[in-house]
């Protein structure tokens, strides 16, 4: 795959933002320094110290129960938009005009690579430097008609022979969202909220298992049409959209085909605070490309039942999806359920255990008359799966996956994570899009081993925080039995280290 230009070094401009970003951000959350240590302002005698702190009590007054609603705010998740805004207050923008920047730098690598589309094996190490810079500019503030502007720029610096680049990992200078919204907050007099959004969009549907605005990833799906929803107050909304899928591209701008269709309806119902309520159905008609044998045309029902977790209670979560259709010629018919339940403990640092399993089906004879390889859709993995990035060798597709978790919470901010998950093919001949090998014979088995993961998650403040990580996979048996046609790179059957740590900065 050809490299995208100027990877090769991690230019001072980017370091210098991100020195900068993160001192406006850290500085305000110093307090106030002693009056023996004044500095003047262009010569009027104001004190730096004051002028920071002005920027911050200005800039936390619109977050909270004060949020300045984002014109995404019904799309995507609050945690992911709402944050600060220093560079809007010290610009001294007024409260419906909203401007944001973001920049997230990730440092990755793994040994022991096992894809087939891997350049070089031999067991070395591939490490790079992931960028991911997002800067948006909004207009409406609370009002019904609002406008949002979201540009996004992901690179990678440090790639050698062997590493990872595609459309996960770049997709440089491009528009994330451009739309328009109209929303009537009393319907009516009934109380209802409504809203519709008309552009270029990212979204979020409940679990985020097969629709997601990605958030570990380096790239993040994007779609062109309508979303409408109308809803009652914590309590339940109705949600419904016809788009064309984003498709991305890693130097050239992003763009969309009329013959790739994605629409769908999502209902949620919280009255039942023990058992709330998803009910999806996602359609899907793919025509793209020239060879009619991957042509796809289905359906996607699901359902969704949860308890969200609570100190000194169970919780729970079940979600199944069923996919019926046709691939090329061929009959679709796949399936995936996912169940998970845990109990978080009323002691400190209020541990939370959970059990979890992933099942997606997987086609029993490959090149047969029916296809059963659940397709994910546009889903997001990171949070129950495994990270992605240069790692994620396994999709929710062709996969039997049980596991548990235990997070920890020692201090405020802090969030530690230990998890453990086993993995078998759901079928032996067909593949996995994430690990991109296959045995149509069946002879190597469905054993792909285990791996285990420790994850520390810090959270200075919403405009500041760090994640690091360590998986080891211990690989099973299949990769030892792959046959030479596999392709299988030269040591890819040995255990897999993955590591990573990264800084997020919001202004």
């Amino acid at each position: 795959m050809a490299e995208a230009p100027n990877r090769k070094t991690f230019g001072l401009q980017q370091t210098a933002s991100i020195g900068l970003s993160v001192f406006l951000i850290v500085a305000p959350c110093l307090g106030t320094p002693s009056a023996a240590t004044p500095s003047s302002i262009n010569g009027n005698g104001s004190d730096y110290p004051e002028v920071i702190n002005g920027v911050r009590e200005r800039a936390e007054a619109q977050i909270g129960k004060k949020w300045i609603e984002t014109p995404d705010a019904v799309l995507n998740q609050r945690k992911e938009l709402e944050w600060a805004r220093y560079l809007k207050t010290a610009l001294n923008l007024p409260d419906w005009v909203d401007l944001g920047i973001e920049n997230r730098t990730r440092f990755e690598s793994l040994d022991h690579p096992w894809r087939s589309t891997a350049r070089v094996g031999g067991g070395r190490t591939d490490s790079q430097i992931a960028l991911r810079s997002r800067v948006r500019f909004g207009l409406g503030g609370n009002g019904p008609v609002r406008f949002l502007f979201e540009g996004q720029d992901s690179r990678v610096y440090g790639d050698e022979p062997g590493g990872f680049v595609n459309n996960t990992t770049v997709d440089e200078w491009d528009i994330l969202q451009l739309f328009g919204s109209l929303t009537a907050s009393n319907v009516m007099g009934s109380g209802l909220r409504m809203d519709m959004h008309f552009g270029r969009m990212t979204m979020d549907f409940g679990g985020r298992r097969y629709v997601a605005r990605n958030d570990f990833r380096n790239t993040t799906n994007a779609f062109d049409g309508f979303h409408w929803q109308i809803a009652k107050d914590k309590l339940w909304r109705f949600r419904a959209f016809l788009v064309e899928p984003v498709i991305r591209d890693e130097v050239k701008l992003d763009e969309q085909n009329k013959n790739f269709l994605f629409w769908g309806a999502y209902l949620e119902n919280h009255q039942i605070p023990w058992m709330k309520l998803n009910v999806f159905y996602y359609g899907l008609n793919d025509q793209r490309f020239a060879n009619n044998n991957l042509h796809r045309t289905y359906g996607t029902y699901g359902l969704r039942l949860f308890r969200s977790a609570g100190v000194g209670e169970i919780d729970y979560e079940l979600e199944g999806a069923v996919q019926v259709g046709h691939v090329g010629q061929v009959d679709h018919f796949a399936y995936n359920p996912n169940a998970q339940m845990g109990y978080t403990f009323d002691v400190p640092w209020t541990p939370r255990f959970l059990v979890q399993y992933t099942y997606a089906s997987g086609t029993r004879t490959p090149g047969g008359s029916q296809s059963g390889t659940f397709d994910p859709l546009f889903g997001a993995r990171r949070w129950d799966l495994m990270a992605t990035g240069i790692f994620g060798p396994f999709l929710r597709s062709n996969i039997s996956s049980p596991g548990w978790r235990v997070i920890v919470q020692p201090a405020k901010g802090w969030r530690i994570q230990l998890k453990q998950r086993f993995w078998w093919l759901a079928q032996g001949t067909a593949v996995n899009g994430g690990i991109l090998l296959q045995d149509p014979t069946g002879g190597a088995g469905n054993y792909l081993g285990h791996d285990l993961e420790f994850r520390v998650q810090w959270v200075i403040n919403q405009n500041l925080d760090f994640d690091a990580g360590y998986d080891h996979w211990f690989k099973g048996s299949y990769f030892d039995r792959l046959p030479a046609s596999a392709n299988l790179p030269q040591g890819g059957n040995k255990d897999t280290d993955y590591f990573y740590i990264s800084m997020r900065v919001r202004l």
